[in-house]
């Protein structure tokens, strides 16, 4: 990996340390082209018509985004984020008074409202499975809390809070041997190491384009097994996702494209297509090694600086890490070094609800860097954050 040739081709790198990947990485010049591109030609020709001459580019997004998760092309729907895409995986598993839905401790906050939504809308019942010694989910307490009520497995695979990455593999084989739908949020994974859906043994799957896969915000996407689909009842319906029957009735297209909805911002799609195609051209197994290292490096420094603790739990870690200054508060710290031009940003309990009633962690400083940063940038942001605490900057 020629990470001087990465930062050359990565405008933002001139500018800033940036140090906030798990929130939106920087884009590359190539990515960048994409979506301006695009809208240029929008402007100059009109928008259906760009439209009809990027098909076959945009449909190549679907085929680099089943090749990045190991599935195929008609078992992949596009949204404008995460969030909904999520969304419409879940709010198609028909749940009904009783029936459970199992998820995690590290479980995404936008995920808990949408469970407790569920739990308040027609009774269905949320059950938090506890974490093992290493603090991810206990695969084997997962086993033992499924019954015949149990309706879908949700687990977030890479927190936004944390380092940890969950044992994602794991709970495929538990879910696959009770023939529960699982679905697995992986927002925060998608681009920073390999992800493979036959591997992890999910169902569905939701990913986002702004973060590691470094595309522009405004792209999500949605993983589907088409042996799920039979399942679902997804609960949107319009005239992308279904097909009128001619008279009173209507059927779901096939594949996953019947969680869409027809309006696309094509640009933004262009965009992410680049960087599903830089992310597959580089690999994601050196990626992921890479971030990998620079994670450690992050949190070894960091850990080893008095006055600062780590908060990242898991047997397996990754390229996020969160982290506490004593007797300075986290807001703090992500303004000050705002002001030395790194780029961090701070979690807040309110986004994973669950892990408030085992830890109780306060709100925290999130470092999350990329292939395409330096040590350097990494060991330079460790002794701003020294400096704040030995004598605030």
């Amino acid at each position: 990996m020629d990470v001087d040739a990465l930062r050359a081709g990565t405008p933002g790198c001139r500018h800033r340390i940036h140090l906030n990947n798990a929130g939106a990485a920087l884009m590359s010049q190539t990515t960048l082209d994409a979506v301006v591109g695009h809208l240029r030609l929008e402007a100059e020709i009109g928008g259906y018509e760009a439209a009809g001459a990027a098909a076959g580019r945009v449909a190549a997004v679907y085929s680099g985004l089943a090749e990045l998760l190991g599935g195929r092309a008609d078992e992949i729907a596009l949204f404008d984020n995460a969030t909904h895409a999520w969304q419409a995986a879940f709010y198609a598993v028909p749940l009904r008074a009783g029936d459970r839905v199992l998820t995690g401790r590290n479980e995404y906050g936008s995920n808990v409202l949408a469970y407790l939504q569920a739990a308040r809308r027609v009774g269905a019942e949320v059950v938090v499975v506890p974490n093992d010694e290493h603090g991810q989910i206990d695969t084997q307490a997962l086993a033992a809390l499924i019954d015949d009520r149990t309706k879908l497995i949700g687990l977030t695979h890479v927190p936004t809070a944390g380092g940890l990455v969950n044992p994602a593999a794991a709970v495929g084989r538990v879910a696959r041997a009770a023939g529960v739908p699982y679905l697995l949020d992986a927002t925060q994974s998608v681009g920073q190491f390999p992800v493979d859906v036959t591997e992890i043994g999910c169902d569905l799957l939701c990913g986002t384009g702004r973060k590691f896969l470094r595309g522009p915000r405004g792209t999500g996407f949605l993983w589907v097994r088409d042996g799920i689909l039979d399942r679902l009842d997804p609960h949107i319906v319009e005239i992308q996702s279904a097909e009128w029957d001619g008279a009173r009735g209507f059927g779901w297209v096939p594949g996953a494209r019947r969680f869409a909805t027809w309006e696309l911002n094509y640009a933004a799609v262009l965009g992410l297509g680049a960087a599903v195609d830089q992310a597959l051209n580089l690999g994601l197994v050196e990626i992921g090694k890479r971030n990998a290292e620079l994670g450690d490096r992050m949190r070894g420094l960091l850990e080893d600086t008095p006055g600062v603790t780590v908060y990242d739990l898991g047997r397996e870690q990754c390229a996020i890490v969160t982290a506490k200054l004593d007797g300075v508060a986290s807001e703090r710290v992500v303004a000050r070094l705002a002001e030395y031009g790194v780029n961090v940003t701070g979690t807040v309990p309110a986004h994973q609800q669950f892990d408030t009633e085992d830890r109780d962690p306060p709100p925290l400083v999130r470092f999350s860097p990329h292939y395409y940063n330096t040590e350097d940038e990494v060991e330079h942001a460790a002794a701003l954050v020294g400096a704040m605490v030995n004598k605030p900057l």
